[in-house]
């Protein structure tokens, strides 16, 4: 599917793999494994901003995904990757965030960040009470999320 598919359907908290369609190279070849594994890998939609105008610049809509942190115990690293929607990466939804999960997003409105997914609202209330988000909006998923399984081929999860 497409990051454009993406951006229309598929809801924030999902796990996407992205990938160019070539295949992995061995792993002795290390940089070209580094190469392939900049534009094959996934993570977890947490943005979608939509087109918009920055003097006489048009910046298009994008997705960005969470696709790790690193630091151990501490996280020190954490990385998100953004794709415009005419992206010529493949997109596949692997899962769908479950129903009756909260979203603990950064603030209200459109371009607001999934920043927690919690497995339900206490979850949240209390993933709040000890992280700094003074605007923090929480949305719990529910059945009425646009279903980007059905766009492959599959029933939603």
């Amino acid at each position: 599917m497409s990051a454009q598919l993406i951006y229309d359907l598929v809801p924030l908290g999902a796990i996407i793999r992205f990938s160019d369609g070539t295949p992995r190279p061995p792993e002795r070849h290390r940089k070209k494994l580094a190469a392939w594994g900049h534009r094959n890998n996934g993570g977890r939609l947490i943005q979608k901003r939509a087109e918009r105008r920055v003097g006489n610049t048009v910046i298009g809509a994008t997705i960005t995904l969470h696709v790790g942190d690193y630091g151990g115990g501490v996280v020190v690293l954490r990385v998100h990757r953004t794709f415009s929607v005419d992206s010529d990466l493949r997109f596949v939804v692997t899962e769908r965030p479950r129903v009756g999960a909260v979203r603990v997003l950064s603030r209200p409105g459109e371009d607001a960040e999934l920043v927690y997914l919690a497995s339900s609202r206490a979850d949240a209330e209390i993933w709040l009470q000890s992280h700094g988000y003074p605007d923090a909006v929480l949305d719990e998923v529910t059945t009425d999320a646009p279903a980007a399984d059905v766009m492959e081929g599959r029933t939603a999860a």
